[in-house]
């Protein structure tokens, strides 16, 4: 691909690219024609998924940055636009799940996850929305969980981080709606078919076989739908559950 070509291509930005939902979302989007921009804290773990995606013809950059630092999320989204492309679709995919007792709890660990789960996301959302704006167009997902609709017991942090998320979303979408700009916002009900799963919890992966547990690849597939709805058809929010999956 020269420059020229470059320049035209759009361009899928995806906090937290991880072995799982984020990589499975970013390839989906390089199938799709997209350049597809991807981070994590550590740029050496996104190197496999990088030759993954460009084996397969797509192409693909990887990223270090921590989407907590406003300093680093600007210079991200200023590197990208200037040197890759214009964002035109942002998936926010960071997860910050560590359960514990309200009576345990530490004021340092519940700070962390909302910084994870919620002021990431308000930063990567708003750079992106700047440049979105200007422009007119563009998607933006962010990843929900069940306990954006829900706080259960021993969740306290995670389920407020991940409903101030929620709220975020729908702020979102009421201001950039009317600006050609769509906000989705997916709550993912269930487990996902991760190595954590299968090592940490055989009685739940043992649910695979039945379909009991999310496909990242299902989960990437309705991300890709998101994105390419029309406008007088937008969904806001999405659950994606199992069948077998109580709620």
């Amino acid at each position: 691909m020269n420059g020229f070509e470059q320049q035209k291509a759009k361009v899928a930005l995806v906090i937290g690219a991880g072995d799982a939902t984020g990589g499975a979302i970013a390839k989906r989007f390089a199938q799709g024609g997209y350049i597809t921009c991807m981070t994590r804290r550590n740029a050496e773990k996104l190197q496999p998924l990088i030759e993954e995606i460009e084996l397969a013809g797509g192409v693909a950059y990887g990223f270090a940055s921590d989407a907590r630092k406003e300093e680093q999320v600007m210079q991200l989204v200023e590197e990208i636009e200037s040197n890759i492309g214009e964002i035109d679709v942002l998936v926010f995919n960071i997860g910050a799940n560590v359960p514990c007792s309200i009576l345990e709890e530490t004021a340092r660990k519940y700070f962390k996850i909302w910084e994870m789960a919620c002021f990431s996301a308000f930063l990567v959302g708003r750079e992106v929305a700047k440049r979105m704006v200007t422009r007119q167009h563009g998607t933006i997902i962010f990843t929900g969980a069940t306990a954006g609709m829900r706080g259960a017991a021993y969740f306290s942090a995670f389920a407020g981080a991940k409903h101030a998320l929620r709220a975020l979303a729908q702020s979102m979408a009421r201001e950039l709606g009317p600006q050609n700009i769509h906000v989705a916002h997916v709550v993912v009900d269930g487990a996902i078919d991760t190595d954590f799963i299968k090592t940490s919890f055989p009685e739940i992966y043992a649910k695979k076989e039945q379909d009991g547990i999310l496909n990242p690849e299902h989960i990437a597939e309705n991300y890709w739908h998101l994105s390419q709805q029309p406008r007088d058809a937008w969904t806001h929010e999405l659950d994606l559950r199992p069948w077998i999956e109580k709620w």
